[in-house]
């Protein structure tokens, strides 16, 4: 008996799933598979919650599974490996997954991709976690575009909106069922944060009121478009003409994505090479503190504390608080991106290492270095009655919450000064 293998990755669903819906449409005997990857499962805590929130999606897609007489494969180990015991097990005669872009995804599905060849396996790889890929939105020349504005007038002018993929024909799937893994099984046990449901309810006022935080309309969505619990068809058929703010923040992510793709270096080092030189002071004392959410500036903290706490973040105070490490505490933007990638429950690496660049305006699209975010001033603009403040930090307005670490005044003329000296010309 052959079968047909469909790798479930950034992508836990069935329905509008674009590689299950075109393995089902074409073959028969469909075996649904999922890899614990030991590469990335090495970099976590045992208890982070985005390895439960992947367990559990698959958990529900197992049970749906369940009621056409099959189920998901789960396996634990170097995707490789996995690969090669799964040749020596089954005949198979065709793969088919879904694309992923970043730069260990890319070489992994590589290797796959050549060890199959070798054994006359075909291997099938489809667009479903972005509208466009890469290389679809592109300047006249073909090269890529780096200002944000640009790509989203060419995204906008290409998108002649979207269609959902219909029921697949799951009676085509493997008829065998495999015992699922607990989560202890893995080698994790459960988080006490949990990753909240999506929701849209609130889009029609996201335009208004997205830079509120004590507001709370985010659709808490990142994780979903992060593991595929959604399509980003799905998300945006449901937008209304009115919802362009909303569907811009999309943007922001394929914009991203194609930076990270067609610009892999950004993954360590600056997309402007001219801020190579920038002498930052890199103070981990300074930096323990801005972790905690100690730092005296309550805006600053009380993000912190909120993304430490909950695995949240809101985006105004993104900003506020990565600006604040690179800018008053002059800390180089690869330290706050590793701790935000390590508790952000939407961590992406496209988005999360864009926005730091462009937070320490090293990057492309970037902010001008000169422009420094006063943290006084975004508390009394956008949350001026405290209540973001007071929901995070209890001591607030007590003497046991800290002073300012550092003078804004001092803290900017600071920064500028080692930003001029720094830049290349």
């Amino acid at each position: 008996m052959t079968h047909t293998i469909f790798w479930f990755r950034r992508d836990l669903r069935l329905t509008d799933n674009t590689g299950l819906f075109e393995a089902l449409k074409h073959n028969k005997n469909v075996l649904p598979i999922f890899i614990f990857d030991e590469h990335i499962l090495n970099e976590l805590e045992t208890d982070d919650a985005r390895l439960q929130f992947i367990h559990e999606s698959l958990k529900h897609i197992n049970s749906e599974l369940n009621t056409f007489n099959s189920s998901v494969l789960c396996l634990k180990g170097k995707p490789l490996d996995i690969w090669k015991q799964l040749i020596k097990d089954y005949t198979i005669k065709s793969v088919y997954t879904n694309t992923d872009y970043e730069p260990y995804a890319k070489t992994r599905d590589a290797e796959v991709e050549a060890l199959l060849t070798e054994n006359n396996i075909s291997f099938h790889s489809f667009k479903d976690q972005l509208i466009f890929e890469p290389h679809e939105v592109l300047k006249q020349d073909g090269n890529p575009y780096t200002v944000y504005t640009p790509f989203k007038n060419k995204w906008l002018e290409h998108f002649k909106g979207v269609s959902l993929l219909t029921t697949p024909q799951f009676e085509n799937l493997h008829k065998h069922t495999f015992d699922f893994p607990s989560l202890e099984a893995i080698g994790f046990k459960a988080s006490s944060i949990t990753i909240k449901p999506f929701q849209l309810e609130h889009v029609g006022q996201y335009a208004q009121f997205r830079d509120y935080p004590n507001k709370d309309i985010g659709s808490y969505l990142g994780p979903h478009l992060r593991f595929g619990t959604v399509s980003i068809r799905k998300i945006i058929s449901e937008l209304k003409p009115e919802d362009s703010t909303f569907l811009s923040e999309l943007i922001w992510r394929e914009f991203f994505t194609q930076i990270l793709f067609h610009f892999p270096k950004v993954v360590h080092h600056n997309f402007r090479s001219k801020y190579d030189d920038i002498a930052w002071r890199n103070n981990e004392a300074e930096f323990k503190l801005w972790c905690e959410g100690k730092t005296g500036y309550p805006m600053v903290d009380a993000g912190m504390r909120q993304l430490n706490k909950t695995g949240y973040l809101h985006n105004r105070v993104r900003m506020v608080t990565a600006a604040f490490l690179c800018k008053h505490l002059l800390i180089h933007w690869t330290w706050g991106e590793a701790y935000f990638a390590k508790h952000l429950l939407d961590y992406e690496l496209a988005s999360n290492n864009g926005n730091w660049q462009w937070s320490a305006g090293t990057g492309c699209d970037a902010a001008p270095y000169f422009r420094i975010f006063n943290p006084i001033t975004q508390l009394d603009k956008f949350d001026k009655n405290l209540e973001y403040v007071k929901t995070w930090i209890p001591e607030f307005g007590t003497d046991a919450y800290p002073e300012p670490m550092v003078d804004h005044k001092t803290a900017r003329l600071r920064a500028l000064e080692t930003y001029k000296v720094g830049i290349r010309n």
